[in-house]
């Protein structure tokens, strides 16, 4: 575990309850894995499944909280991002309160401050939603 829970908040600009990451799981020169157990108290529960909202956020916040971690390791500041666009996104099944996700981000290009991810989010080992993300660093 390369970040628990109780200090994700550092990577992350989000407060609860829309934080919607627990552990940074893995980190490698393009790849991000993180976990992220889905209470029942979550704001993106509706009619009792996270909804597709918040497993696009789960893979938005994996992403900062990597980027934040590489920045720390190489005593850089840890800077915002900002989400810019969500393409090609598939949705396979929804997880429920008390579901354990495990979230895969790889790093598709990097170019100044804009960052293009692929990010798939796993439920029991199987996928259950996937997408491309863009973000902006602010410098």
């Amino acid at each position: 575990m390369l970040v628990e829970k109780n200090n994700i908040k550092k990577y992350i600009p989000q407060r609860e309850p829309f934080i919607m990451v627990d552990n940074l799981i893995e980190m490698g020169e393009d790849t991000i894995v993180s976990d992220f157990n889905v209470s029942s108290d979550n704001p993106m529960i509706k009619n009792g499944f996270f909804s597709e909202s918040g497993m696009i956020e789960n893979i938005a916040q994996t992403a900062a909280v990597g980027v934040g971690y590489e920045a720390e390791q190489n005593n850089e500041k840890v800077k915002k991002g900002f989400l810019g666009a969500v393409k090609n996104l598939k949705t396979f099944d929804l997880a429920k309160s008390g579901d354990t996700l495990k979230t895969k981000v790889k790093i598709i290009s990097k170019i100044m401050n804009a960052t293009v991810i692929h990010g798939i989010i796993e439920l029991s080992g199987k996928k259950i939603l996937e997408c491309e993300m863009s973000f902006f660093l602010q410098d």
